[in-house]
């Protein structure tokens, strides 16, 4: 979650990189001896990775896949059941900071028109992982049968309309007008990369444009002008409203490019910033609700300021919050973060996409073993250790093909 200080990275520091087993080295050309004939040619110098960057979108992909197994007890421990943000926070935050890297220098280097190639490349990419995420995990669901208290693994998903309706929800599905709840985050990505060369344009016209789109559409969401239709049978909108969730998306994302000054640290923000996490816990933690009805009607009160289809304002400030407190625990630019499994979350959110479509696919088969299972506490450990395996295994092989080691 780097959100808070000095992200940008200046253009003329020297580049570091991941080595193939996981360790950072400066990548420099050893020096030739000097002649009188040669001049020195200028190195190429590649951008700093920002350590936390890479860390904690790895920390989320993990959190992400515990909230998606089906009553999974390790669930009940996430950030999520303390507090108004949750991994879906720090998956557009940082999907923003990443996408200011790899989008915005192009944008630099080449102008608008290569922006929106890129982007539109981009956007393809993710609707057809999209749609098969939906094909395999219905497929599974198909396969699984009925659950032990009798109701089908397909209705459990909502996915009985279309099995029924399956032409005319196929075309729903590919419109992006039929998007059942499991399957709703690449889509609302999707609507927000489509903004993304708009909110760079607006940039370049004054600085402060962007942000007042970012607050207009934000507000538009909050009074429900912008819903879009999830089903085509009912008024159901999409669960996450991307209009919504772009004010997170390019706060993330005006940080990485220095548009949007960041923090530095101080004493009485940083006080702020953990009182207010603290504060927030009888409000969103179940256990607190149930034992008073006091935090179960206050929670009610500011139920609009917690919405997560629309993201609501409290969802935001607690969110900066954490990022402030995380940033600064983990030490200027990261010093702090070291050791094996610092390396290997590393690696896991350099490949945050391809992990991300994973854990949504094997989330399910977990689920569905832990049915059969029992649900004991063994079952659970080794249940999420094996899903935690398999997004890191995942992500050490889409490097590894990344590569291209038949190259060599």
């Amino acid at each position: 979650m780097p959100s808070a200080t000095s992200l940008r990275l200046p253009a003329n520091e020297q580049a570091l990189r991941l080595s193939p087993a996981g360790s950072t080295h400066a990548h420099t050309t050893a020096p030739s001896e000097p002649s009188l004939t040669s001049q020195p040619v200028p190195q190429k110098v590649k951008r700093l990775r920002d350590p936390r960057l890479d860390f904690f979108r790895g920390v989320g992909m993990l959190i992400i896949l515990l909230a998606h197994i089906p009553n999974d007890g390790w669930a009940l421990w996430i950030p999520a059941r303390f507090g108004f943000s949750d991994a879906t926070e720090m998956f557009v935050f940082q999907s923003g900071m990443a996408c200011a890297i790899a989008f915005g220098s192009t944008f630099d280097r080449s102008g608008a028109f290569v922006l929106i190639a890129r982007v539109a490349q981009r956007i393809w990419q993710i609707f057809w992982a999209h749609v098969v995420i939906f094909i395999v995990v219905a497929a599974i669901m198909v396969v699984a049968g009925t659950r032990y208290d009798g109701v089908t693994y397909v209705d459990s998903l909502n996915l009985v309309p279309f099995m029924k309706d399956p032409g005319h929800l196929l075309v729903g599905l590919l419109m992006l007008t039929y998007v059942p709840n499991y399957f709703d985050i690449l889509p609302m990505y999707i609507v927000i990369l489509v903004l993304m060369p708009l909110m760079i344009l607006a940039s370049k016209v004054d600085r402060s444009l962007p942000f007042v789109l970012m607050i207009l559409l934000w507000l538009a969401a909050q009074f429900g002008l912008t819903r879009l239709p999830a089903e085509p049978w009912s008024d159901r909108s999409w669960f996450f409203d991307p209009f919504g969730w772009q004010f997170l998306f390019f706060t993330g994302f005006f940080l990485m490019r220095g548009v949007l000054p960041a923090p530095g640290y101080d004493r009485r923000l940083m006080s702020l910033a953990i009182v207010f996490v603290i504060v927030t816990v009888p409000f969103a933690w179940v256990r607190f609700q149930e034992a008073h009805p006091f935090f179960q009607m206050a929670a009610a009160r500011i139920a609009p300021l917690t919405d997560k289809t629309d993201f609501g304002l409290l969802r935001f400030i607690h969110f900066m919050a954490l990022c402030y407190i995380a940033v600064h625990l983990v030490g200027e630019r990261g010093s702090r973060l070291r050791g094996p499994v610092v390396r290997v979350l590393s690696v896991v959110g350099q490949q945050s996409l391809a992990v991300f479509i994973t854990g949504m696919v094997i989330a399910q088969p977990i689920g569905i073993a832990l049915d059969h299972a029992g649900r004991t506490i063994c079952a659970e450990v080794v249940g999420n250790l094996i899903g935690f395996a398999t997004l890191i295994g995942t992500a050490y092989l889409v490097r590894w093909f990344k590569l291209s080691p038949w190259k060599s």
